[in-house]
């Protein structure tokens, strides 16, 4: 994958035209990371697998993974920001709370 500009490597960017980064690693609030360039604190712990905006994102926007949208932001968002159930929704499935030990029965 190329990059115009510098990204962490602890940041995956999956498609060119991604606005959400994926953490490689878990990434502690208050720690440094670059995107795209700029030099970021991160306001919020970020855990392995989740996504950060790529950059700043207004209330609505949509999000997009791999190239296709995969949602909307709830709020405004900063660069860095978690990007998660707190301030993601999804435009295609229903956000939830999974309930543990509630099972699926597939028919």
């Amino acid at each position: 994958m190329s990059r115009t500009e510098r990204t962490d490597a602890r940041l995956l960017l999956l498609s060119p035209d991604d606005n959400c980064l994926i953490a490689a690693a878990r990434l502690a609030a208050g720690e440094t990371v670059e995107i795209d360039g700029e030099r970021v604190t991160l306001a919020q712990t970020v855990d392995l697998g989740h996504k950060l905006a790529r950059r700043a994102l207004a209330k609505d926007e949509k999000v997009l993974r791999y190239g296709a949208p995969i949602g909307h932001v709830t709020q405004a968002v900063a660069r860095g920001a978690h990007l998660h159930t707190h301030n993601l929704e999804s435009d295609y499935l229903p956000t939830y709370t999974h309930d543990a030990g509630h099972e699926f029965v597939h028919h």
